[in-house]
């Protein structure tokens, strides 16, 4: 053979020597046997054996990278019927974990994430079984011990480490069956699946079983989806899972809004230790009667998890030393006298010696803390930098004063400040509302008083309401009461406020000018031209009535004019007085259409009849 090796130049592969010539000229197995059989007819017998035949083993030359099944075949493209399939599969998997897919089902799915995929809930080819669940709610699910050792380093262990054991039905009655559903279709799918009822349980799972990705994932979805109605069973749980930031996070929503929280179903369900950290919060933002309450309420529950009749004996026995933690004597004396004094849960001397706290000169010495919380301290966010003044007055007429605003952090809002008469004192009903893409957040109907200065006056929601950022919110107001008030200027398309960034931009709702340009005067490097002074008219006085205003429109275009020159340090150049636009700038803009009186610059205008 070696001496009849030869070497073949073109790549074509394993030739045969001796052979038939091929399509280049040399000869071919094929062709020779044809020639062969031809001369075995006549000469059969003689049996003559052909020469060896030689091959030789060459290199073929690949001019192109073998692409991968998922080159070919890419996930993003728009129409992936597979995808929609494999996708199909998950949920009918989620329910049914012996379907049988299809003979050739490996060819329907072209990456190697959706045959994988496939597996998931599913017995074909499982070599582990799992029990989940405590008893009488348990289901039994397939694994397979590879992919689930390639997610989990628990399970590597379990399965192929030193201490392996060889089990093929494993029981685990400590996590939640859908939990663990959850679990598996990220190791499996690489899809993470949460709902707001299992995604604690799911958090629980992904811990046990070390798959970090997913117990991040949990934390950000309770992170978004936290509330004053869950916060505290999530305050408890953080510290079980020992999440510090979503521990930081339960607490900001506790201090915030603490009545809301501590009214919630949730604040029963949790420990002891949490209670104590709660009742001790210096920062808690809520009425110490509210906080008794609370108190009461998780008492009685914890009587019925200890099977113990709730009897006051027995509250007090639960709640032990957290009792004292309730700040009793910092009460309103109304407050104290018409609930806690008369709830039993305090002895006769507990009680006498509260009373005489309240009453007497020299109080006597309390078990219970006599100091008041601190609370939170609300910042006020202020959007104008002046106030008009003399004969500038801001009429209401129960129109809406609206207002959009975003910020770059979570933050909670109070209320809303508010200016007062300009008329002396007056007393304002006012309905204020906070809004996102149209639906109502909080709302709140309420009065106060303003005193004729040209500060703000605040006016409360019942509780504060979360606000995320990178959204825009709208603020509503609707006022009744005296007509003539104090109105902002200067407004500022941004504001920063402590460690918070505040964007303003104007609301469709507002319909008595609050956001527009002469009272929130925007800053501008130009003066505006001629089609900026119409599109100010046609803004003013409607797109029909413009061209019938050309003083009313000028003298608003120079307003706006003189405010852009002063901004430049250029207000010499201009022939109007300041004087004369701050006593009829701000009437030719909120004039009603209907009816008005023509102001004395006015008396060569076309007017309405």
């Amino acid at each position: 053979c070696l001496q009849t090796e030869r070497t073949d130049v073109s790549g074509n592969g394993i030739i045969p020597k001796h052979c038939s010539k091929a399509p280049d000229g040399r000869e071919t197995v094929k062709n020779r046997s044809k020639k062969s059989s031809k001369k075995g007819n006549s000469s059969s017998s003689s049996n003559s054996k052909l020469p060896p035949v030689c091959y030789e083993i060459i290199t073929l030359k690949t001019k192109k990278k073998k692409k991968m099944a998922a080159d070919i075949f890419p996930r993003k493209k728009p129409a992936n019927t597979n995808t929609t399939a494999v996708q199909q599969y998950h949920q009918q998997n989620l329910n049914n974990n012996n379907t049988i897919p299809a003979p050739n089902w490996q060819g329907l799915y072209p990456t190697i994430r959706e045959r994988n995929a496939v597996m998931f809930n599913n017995d074909l080819m499982a070599d582990v079984h799992f029990v989940v669940g405590p008893p009488g709610g348990t289901q039994r699910l397939p694994g397979h011990k590879y992919v689930l050792a390639v997610g989990s380093s628990v399970f590597h262990a379990m399965f192929y480490g030193e201490l392996a054991e060889d089990k093929d039905e494993i029981r685990i009655p400590d996590v939640e069956p859908a939990a663990f559903l959850a679990m598996l279709k990220y190791i499996y799918c690489d899809e993470i699946d949460l709902a707001a009822d299992t995604v604690l349980a799911t958090l629980y799972a992904a811990k046990k079983y070390i798959v970090p990705h997913l117990a991040r994932a949990c934390v950000n979805f309770l992170e978004t989806s936290l509330s004053a109605k869950n916060a505290c069973v999530l305050l408890s749980q953080s510290c079980l899972f020992e999440e510090p930031d979503l521990t930081q996070r339960c607490w900001e929503v506790i201090d915030a809004q603490a009545e809301l929280a501590l009214k919630s179903e949730g604040f029963c369900d949790i420990d002891f230790q949490t209670l104590e950290s709660i009742l001790q919060r210096e920062t808690l933002n809520a009425k110490e009667i509210v906080v008794f309450e609370a108190a009461l309420n998780w008492a009685e529950v914890e009587c019925q998890r200890q099977e113990l009749t709730a009897t006051i004996e027995n509250k007090r026995k639960v709640l032990g030393k957290a009792l004292y933690l309730i700040r009793i004597p910092t009460m309103a004396l109304d407050d104290f006298a018409n609930g806690a004094a008369q709830s039993g849960i305090l002895t006769l001397n507990e009680t006498n010696d509260i009373f005489l706290w309240y009453t007497a000169a020299k109080k006597p010495e309390l078990q219970f803390v006599s100091k008041p919380r601190k609370g939170l301290v609300p910042q006020r966010c202020h959007r104008f930098q002046s106030c008009a003044y003399r004969s500038n007055q801001w009429r209401y007429r129960g129109r809406c004063d609206s207002i959009q605003f975003a910020v770059d952090k979570r933050v909670f809002i109070a209320g809303f400040g508010l200016y007062g008469s300009s008329c002396g004192s007056a007393e304002y009903s006012a309905k204020i509302e906070l809004k996102r893409q149209g639906v109502i957040l909080g709302q709140n109907l309420s009065k106060y008083f303003s005193d004729g200065s040209s500060n703000t006056f605040p006016v409360w929601f019942e509780y504060p309401v979360q606000i995320e950022p990178d959204t825009f919110y709208t603020a509503s107001v609707i006022l009744d009461g005296n007509e003539l008030s104090y109105f902002g200027q200067e407004g500022m398309t941004e504001v920063q406020c402590g460690k918070v960034t505040v964007q303003f931009q104007c609301s469709s709702d507002s319909t008595n000018g609050t956001g527009e340009p002469s009272v929130s005067w925007p800053s501008k490097s130009s003066c505006p031209t001629a089609q900026d002074k119409l599109k100010e008219a046609e803004r003013a006085f409607g797109t029909s009535q413009a061209q019938h205003f050309p003083v009313e429109a000028e003298i608003l275009a120079q307003g706006r004019d003189l405010q852009y020159a002063t901004n430049q340090q250029y207000e010499g150049q201009w022939k109007w007085h300041k004087e004369f636009l701050e006593e009829n700038f701000y009437w030719l803009l909120t004039m009603e259409m209907e009816s008005w009186t023509r102001p004395p610059c006015c008396t060569n205008t076309r007017v309405p009849s």
